[in-house]
Parts: C-alpha cells; sequence; structure tokens
C-alpha cells in the first residue's frame, strides 16, 4: 500500500508541474518515492514502487506518450533509471539492515549489563551477610568467655566486622556514591573506616570537662591529594601520646586502613582541637 501510494503522488506532482520541467526528466519526482519507500517500507515495497514509477514514467512521460513501445532513446532511459533505483535500493536496504542489527546489539548489550549489575549487586549481598554473621558468632563466642580482656576484643572485633558488613552493603545498595567526585569502590571501605574510628576515638577519649563535645569532619578532594580530617575539642591525647607506637585496636586500624590507601594517617593537637587526619592519593579507573 505504501508503494502504491508514493508511486500516486509521485506521478501527481509530477503530472502537475510538467509544464515547469524541461524535457528528459521523466523521472524527477519518482526517485524520491523509492528512496522513501526503500527507508520507510523496506526492500520488497521499494522494489514494487521502482517498477510502478518506472512503467507509469514510460507510459506518461516518455515519448511517444500514453505509449509502452521502446525504442534505443527509450532503452537507454530505462537503464539509466533502473540502474538508479538499484543503487538507492541496494544501498538504504543495507542501511536498514545495519541499524537493525545495531539496536539488536544494543538491546543484548542491555540484557547483559542488566545481568551483570544483578550478579554484581547479589555478589555484595552475600558478601555482607558472610560478615554480619562473622560478626555475630564473635559476639556470641565473646559472650561465652569469662576473661573480661578477651571477651571485649572479641565484642570489639565482632563489631567491627558487621560495620564493614554494613558499609559494604550501603556502599552497593546505592546506584554511586554521594557527592561531585565519589569514592572509587576500592578506597571507599578503608576512607568510611578511618572516618569512623576517628569518630569512635573522639567520643571514647576526647570529651573531658574542658570539651564542649563538637566533632567536625571533612574530605577536600580538591588537590592531587585527598585528606580527611576528623577533629574534636575535647581533652585530646595525653603529652608525648604518638599515635604510630599505639597499642589500640582502633589505632592499628587506621593505620592498617592508611596503608592499604598507600597514604599516611596523623593526629596532632591544633588550636585546641584534637586533629586525625588521613592523606592518600585518589584512584582513577
Amino acid at each position: 500500500m505504501f508503494a502504491i501510494l508514493a508511486t500516486l503522488v509521485a506521478w501527481a506532482v509530477r503530472y502537475a508541474l510538467d509544464g515547469w520541467f524541461p524535457p528528459g526528466f521523466p523521472y524527477l519526482t519518482f526517485f524520491p518515492a523509492v528512496v522513501i519507500t526503500a527507508y520507510f517500507a523496506g526492500l520488497r515495497p521499494s522494489i514494487l514502487c521502482a517498477v510502478l514509477s518506472g512503467v507509469a514514467a514510460w507510459y506518461f512521460f516518455i515519448p511517444p506518450f500514453h505509449s509502452l513501445s521502446i525504442n534505443s532513446s527509450t532503452a537507454l532511459a530505462l537503464a539509466f533509471y533502473a540502474f538508479v533505483v538499484a543503487v538507492d535500493v541496494f544501498f538504504i536496504d543495507g542501511m536498514r539492515k545495519a541499524l537493525r542489527q545495531l539496536e539488536e546489539e544494543r538491546a543484548r548489550y542491555a540484557a547483559l549489563a542488566e545481568s551483570r549489575d544483578l550478579l554484581y549487586r547479589e555478589l555484595h549481598h552475600r558478601v555482607s551477610n558472610n560478615l554480619q554473621v562473622v560478626g555475630a558468632l564473635l559476639r556470641l563466642q565473646g559472650s561465652g568467655i569469662n576473661d573480661e580482656d578477651a571477651r571485649h576484643a572479641l565484642a570489639e572485633a565482632g563489631g567491627r566486622i558487621e560495620l564493614i558488613a554494613k558499609i559494604q552493603r550501603e556502599l552497593h545498595n546505592a546506584v554511586g556514591d554521594p557527592g561531585d567526585q565519589p569514592l572509587h569502590p576500592d578506597q571507599a571501605t578503608p576512607v568510611t573506616l578511618v572516618m569512623l574510628e576517628s569518630f569512635n576515638n573522639a567520643l571514647e577519649h576526647g570529651f573531658g570537662e574542658g570539651g564542649s563535645g563538637r566533632v567536625q569532619a571533612s574530605l577536600d578532594q580538591s588537590g592531587l591529594t585527598h585528606v580527611l580530617t576528623v577533629r574534636d575539642d575535647g581533652a585530646g591525647p595525653p603529652d608525648g601520646f604518638d599515635p604510630t607506637a599505639s597499642k589500640s585496636l582502633g589505632l592499628r586500624i587506621v593505620r592498617a586502613m592508611a596503608q592499604q590507601l598507600g597514604g599516611k594517617f596523623e593526629m596532632s593537637r591544633e588550636d585546641g582541637w584534637t586533629v586525625c587526619r588521613l592523606s592518600y592519593a585518589p584512584k582513577r579507573d
């Protein structure tokens, strides 16, 4: 139907403008009809449109008019027309096939990406659940131990493992990390652990009679080296305190995370504030 309609429109336009066209251009409006049909309707309708257009041009616009008689001039004109429409149909049909294959490939890649994301989320979900189970088992084991130090150590270890599990779940539940410069997935967990351990240290040891209970945290990502800073206005560590030599489990974890990041962790007293500072180079994909 599309081919027939396109041929009729091309014929009507050619017939209406016949007086405007110079002799020797019988196919001028039929070429676009074939091209449009090939693009929108496909190969077979375009062939039908080409045949109908060729016959219509031959009968109405090639002398002797209203006749399908053939001579050398007519044969040459028909051969030229057949060559041009064949080339048009060939390339346009090839383009249509290429576009169709491209759409199929896009759909296939989209399905593969969706399947990959589903497996990725499921993997991290299972890892998080397993970590939480390990943490709970450590806490349960610690509850049955009489030695206070051992019970406390197991409880702390279990709590930190469960915290890692929660971080893992939150990082991979979201589409992406917040902020203009999201943390790299390989750095998100250690950076978050350093921040939380610094908070815990401030809450547990920092506040005394002179502190008002303020804790501030910031992450500066403007330079080549990113800097995480956690500060509190509490009493601070005792004189001569060396964080690198401390036996505190929290500080040992912080130092391990800093080493994992290839960075540096420092603790100092600055203008009445205890400042914990982690410096590290951002990782790029």
